[in-house]
């Protein structure tokens, strides 16, 4: 147990100074990584976006959906590019998981009718 008050135990709720600016601490960084999952949402969103625009392309093309000299160009950029704290192995996995729900999302794309055919 501690000896910290309790709001059952009758104390007035007062904090100590060093908790609330712990707390404040904790609520920026909160507010901190909140915005910056929002940015991540967008940009996830936006490379979905580009590879569905280059599933077209390649479509148009006559090129299949999977193109593993490309993946392996794109993992090899985001291994070279983290300078950590994030585990090489843990980015990775995200980003391979990234390209198979792009891959999926190309596929899902080409196997829907052309817009603006009949039938």
């Amino acid at each position: 147990m501690t000896d910290r008050p309790t709001a059952s135990s009758g104390s007035t709720g007062s904090v100590p100074p060093r908790e609330t600016a712990e707390g404040d601490e904790l609520e920026a960084l909160r507010t901190q990584i909140d915005e910056l999952d929002a940015q991540i949402v967008k940009m996830l969103n936006r490379r979905a976006r580009l590879g569905l625009q280059a599933g077209h392309a390649k479509a148009h093309s006559g090129r299949p959906v999977a193109d593993s000299e490309r993946e392996r160009e794109v993992l090899f950029r985001v291994a070279m590019g983290n300078d950590g704290p994030m585990p090489q192995d843990a980015l990775l996995a995200l980003y391979r998981g990234l390209i198979e729900t792009i891959k999926r999302l190309e596929e899902l794309e080409s196997a829907r009718p052309e817009r603006g055919s009949h039938g």
